[in-house]
């Protein structure tokens, strides 16, 4: 794996998010209230509402056009096998989040 600093944990929210802008689409970057990090793609795939704007909540998100929540640690949507987000292998290292830069080369373009 190659890994991308894409900056310090505090600053994100807990239970917040950002997004991290790529050649290939939007990767929204989630903490939760035990400030663990995950990624995902930014998109829902149901109606393409924002996830960086959901509501963090343990290890979910739910989208904030149309209430679907998605496991942070798989991608897939409660309720639904056909509904489900991209993931991304991020970690932390002395405050800070890395992203593993190749998973996001070999994403789908968004």
């Amino acid at each position: 794996m190659s890994w991308i600093d894409i900056g310090h944990i505090d600053n994100i929210p807990l239970r917040g998010a950002r997004v991290v802008k790529t050649h290939l689409g939007c990767v929204a970057i989630f903490r939760t209230a035990e400030a663990e990090v995950f990624a995902t793609s930014d998109r829902c795939p149901h109606e393409g509402g924002p996830l960086s704007e959901g509501i963090v909540h343990g290890n979910a998100v739910t989208c904030p056009l149309h209430s679907l929540v998605f496991d942070l640690n798989t991608g897939q949507a409660q309720g639904t096998d056909e509904e489900k987000v991209a993931t991304y292998p991020v970690r932390l290292e002395s405050g800070r989040i890395l992203i593993d830069a190749t998973a996001l080369k070999s994403r789908s373009a968004a």
